[in-house]
């Protein structure tokens, strides 16, 4: 399974990428905007620090925008997926940048339905949001169980993308469940490294060497 880290914070992608496990990036208009630099700037940055897939979503409302918004954005670096929503106007959109050749990520999906319009159309990328499911008493990782199949069962090349991950449990439930990519924000990324049983066992180990082998301490 990949890692996308879930943010358009430089300083977080730079950190994170110095563990040499963070395979792309995705943003979305509400995390380009705490940033305060313009989506195109934004996203070139990100692509400088991350040789990987970088997903920048479009803002416009009709399919017309929307294909001429991702045009501009696919233009950006050869690393960029355009993100479009799964609305019908985003599908139309997407079906269009497919056929152009440009890669999509369809986001905001919500149902097993949704899922298999968006590869119906020719998403390179769905992206189920697991966390925002659970918070109105669903099953989000059920979602990425039923899309997992439904697109083995029709050989579909579509990859799943699980979104709105909030915790590590949430990662591995993905990874249990086939999701190809999760995405998470940095704090998700590095709790992955987390148990207290390293932290005991690495100062334990630390403690037997340095009583054999420290170095004896001056005039004694």
């Amino acid at each position: 399974m990949k890692f996308f880290l879930d943010t358009a914070n430089l300083d977080e992608i730079k950190r994170a990428s110095t563990w040499g496990i963070v395979d792309g990036v995705t943003t979305n208009p509400s995390l380009i905007a705490k940033e305060g630099n313009p989506i195109d700037e934004q996203i070139r940055r990100i692509c400088d620090l991350v040789d990987g897939d970088i997903s920048a979503e479009v803002v416009a409302a009709t399919h017309r925008e929307m294909v001429k918004e991702g045009r501009r954005l696919a233009a950006i670096h050869k690393n960029v997926v355009v993100k479009c929503p799964l609305t019908r106007e985003g599908i139309i959109a997407t079906n269009e940048l497919f056929n152009e050749g440009h890669r999509v990520n369809v986001t905001l999906c919500f149902s097993s339905a949704q899922a298999l319009i968006a590869a119906k159309a020719g998403a390179y990328i769905i992206s189920p949001f697991v966390g925002r499911l659970d918070d109105m008493g669903q099953d989000g990782m059920e979602l990425i169980r039923q899309i997992v199949t439904i697109y083995q069962n029709y050989g579909y090349a579509t990859r799943v993308l699980a979104a709105s991950l909030r915790s590590t449990n949430h990662v591995i439930e993905c990874a249990l469940a086939g999701a190809h990519i999760a995405t998470v924000p940095f704090k998700v990324l590095d709790g992955l490294f987390n148990h207290v049983l390293t932290d005991r066992g690495l100062e334990q180990f630390l403690a037997d060497y340095n009583k054999v082998f420290a170095e004896t301490p001056v005039g004694v």
